[in-house]
């Protein structure tokens, strides 16, 4: 290498890594007070916040159904009652019939009824009829009626849906299989990785075969379309005739019909046509970069498994989102107060007025001259800021939540971005490359870009939750909107979704040129589309073949693996040496939709960094051309591949 083009490498390394400051450090700044708030609003939460309010219901005494002592004799009703019944304090004395004493009282939880079961319908459990007090009524039912509504409700619980029962054979068909349907995701990783890697010598070749496919598939349909139309000469049938119906065999029955679908198709064909005659240059353009991505993963294995360190940032912040929801949902605990049930009695004014009380310690000996104390349920606490901000807190969740899961996209895309343009601007491939240059970047842009990357987050989510609102005050005043507010809610819903789209292309590109050149995220953003505006041609092109060659690749590794894992659950095919048996399996489709699942999710993952590989050595590309001219000074950077298809060149140093 001569000295000149060695001093420009240097230079392109230090704007890489060196040439570099802090960027967009007041939303840094802002974005890590809200990371700081969202810890205290987590731990306020899980402080205030019980979830066995999700996992056991309530009594009317505010205490949990089914834990410790309380236990509730509990049957299947059509709805809530609307009125409180309550068995008296006097029910639990020896020889007292419970029917007697039934008062729409207040609910008094320190009584004991000796000889009443626990019956759960709802939990499955078994239970004897013999076991239920033959003198207890439920209001309004006698003990044969009460005993005869008992077992109608857990008998149609049990001939129904077992959704418990279900579950466990599920599970159990887990169990039996959990080695194949690893396998299967195995061999899924395995085909995506061979698919994306072989791209760098059959790019050219498949590329060629799906495009000429579309436009076979294209004359196929005007061939079609034209014998249908010719085949109808005869029929009178007109859309007159027809009207207006639901009915889409009848339209096939027109003849016009045919004619319309035969002219589309033409001109869609048409347009096909020129497009890859007078863009076969950009199409080449495109090919060559699929394959110089393809060449870059070989060089740098490690991007392919980056995404799942995203997948665990994300699944850190889910997680984290709900249970903090589920704990800020769940927060106000039961309040009690001592209160003297006969009040006649005149040992009672020991009680202090609103003195409180906890219902599981609470002993009426402690007031032995009021024996009718008792410790009563009086609502739930609302009382304090925490709990007057519940909705407020609510609201924070959801915003820090979608913050930090945009703020997690974004390093991914800004890490990646960095390791392929550090194999771009390296001279001499491989040898120019930086060592380990997948943790060299997301070492730089945890260092140095935390603010822009919080900052691109920030706009996409701000979008996001007008998007949410949207959405909520659609579907909160639905049934009250007449034709011109839907329209305009419509309008609405659609205009915030493009912008959404468009943010996200705007963002995407942006950290690329973050990653390049460690500008701040305005600045990187606008020169970003100005590049992609100036060569929006090529970028349409670039997208569209892209986008074409990983659908391919997705339906082949999905539909693949899918085939495959369909035949062997099935029985099709048989596995000698192996103790698994299909026919041992409750349900064989589950371990075929978790292994199609699973490896539509590895494909997306090995994908997505082939995509983000594409854009970032296009941009890459693009600002090469602009910026060089192959002189000795300024070399190009590009592929042998890309400068022949551009009848490019480096000019050789001068010498002497």
């Amino acid at each position: 290498m001569n000295y000149d083009v060695e001093c420009f490498c240097k230079v392109r390394a230090c704007v890489l890594c060196v040439c570099r400051s802090c960027t967009d450090i007041i939303c840094c700044v802002l974005f890590m007070l809200v990371i700081a708030g969202y810890i205290v609003v987590g731990i306020l939460a899980w402080l205030y916040g019980d979830p066995r309010h999700v996992l056991y219901p309530r009594n009317s005494t505010g205490m949990f159904c089914g834990i410790g002592q309380n236990n509730v004799f509990a049957v299947c009703v059509k709805s809530c009652p609307s009125e409180f019944w309550i068995l008296s304090p006097l029910a639990h004395l020896p020889g007292a019939n419970p029917a007697n004493y039934f008062k729409q009282e207040y609910c008094v939880p320190s009584f004991q009824l000796q000889g009443t079961q626990y019956v759960s319908v709802l939990g499955g459990n078994a239970y004897n009829p013999s076991n239920i007090p033959t003198n207890f009524t439920l209001p309004g039912l006698d003990a044969n009626q009460t005993l005869a509504a008992i077992r109608n409700a857990t008998s149609d619980l049990t001939n129904g849906f077992n959704i418990k029962e279900v579950g466990l054979r599920i599970f159990e068909d887990f169990a039996k299989s959990w080695q194949w349907i690893v396998a299967g995701l195995v061999i899924a990783m395995v085909v995506s990785v061979f698919f994306l890697l072989l791209l760098r010598f059959t790019a050219p070749v498949l590329i060629w075969v799906l495009i000429i496919g579309v436009l076979a598939v294209g004359a196929f349909g005007i061939w079609y379309c034209y014998n249908e139309y010719m085949s109808l000469s005869n029929s009178a049938l007109t859309y007159n005739n027809v009207g207006f119906t639901t009915n889409v065999q009848v339209y096939l029955q027109v003849r016009d019909t045919w004619l319309a679908f035969l002219i589309i198709l033409s001109i869609v064909e048409a347009v096909l046509l020129l497009a890859l005659i007078f863009l076969r240059t950009r199409i080449l353009i495109a090919i060559a970069l699929i394959q110089e991505t393809s060449k870059a993963l070989g060089h740098m294995m490690s991007t392919l498994f980056y995404p799942i360190v995203t997948f665990v940032l994300l699944l850190v912040c889910v997680s984290y989102w709900g249970i903090t929801a589920l704990y800020l949902a769940t927060s106000g605990a039961p309040f009690y107060k001592v209160v003297a049930m006969n009040t006649s009695q005149s040992g009672c004014s020991v009680i202090r007025a609103n003195e409180t009380c906890d219902p599981e310690t609470f002993n009426t000996t402690q007031y032995p001259t009021c024996p009718s104390a008792r410790c009563v349920f009086i609502n739930y606490n609302t009382e304090g800021l925490f709990q007057r901000n519940l909705f407020n807190l609510q609201i924070y969740n959801v915003f820090a939540f979608l913050w930090c899961v945009n703020f997690v996209i974004a390093l991914g895309h800004c890490t990646l971005a960095g390791t392929f343009a550090s194999y771009y601007w390296a001279f001499s491939k491989p040898a120019d490359i930086p060592t380990f240059p997948l943790i060299q970047s997301f070492m730089r842009a945890l260092r140095y870009h935390v603010g822009s990357l919080a900052f691109g987050a920030l706009i996409l989510t701000l979008v996001q939750i007008v998007r949410i609102i949207l959405e909520y005050l659609d579907h909160k005043f639905k049934e009250a909107q007449n034709p011109c507010t839907r329209f305009i809610m419509c309008c609405l819903k659609c205009c915030f979704y493009c912008l959404e789209k468009f943010i996200k292309f705007i963002n995407r590109n942006a950290y690329i040129m973050i990653a390049i050149y460690g500008k701040n995220f305005c600045v990187s953003a606008k020169n970003a589309f100005s590049l992609l505006m100036r060569n929006i041609i090529r970028v349409v092109v670039l997208d569209k073949v892209t986008d074409l060659l990983l659908f391919f690749g997705k339906l082949l590794v999905v539909g693949g693996v899918g085939v495959l894992a369909f035949f062997f659950f099935s029985g099709r095919i048989q596995t000698p040496g192996t103790t698994f048996e299909t026919a041992a399996l409750n349900y064989y489709w589950m371990p075929i939709i978790t292994v199609v699942f699973g490896a539509y999710l590895i494909a997306h993952g090995f994908f997505s960094v082939y995509n983000m590989g594409v854009d970032t050595l296009f941009l890459c590309f693009l600002e090469d051309l602009e910026r060089n001219d192959g002189s000795p000074q300024k070399p190009y950077f590009m592929s042998k591949n890309l400068m022949k298809i551009l009848n490019k060149k480096n000019k050789p140093a001068k010498t002497g």
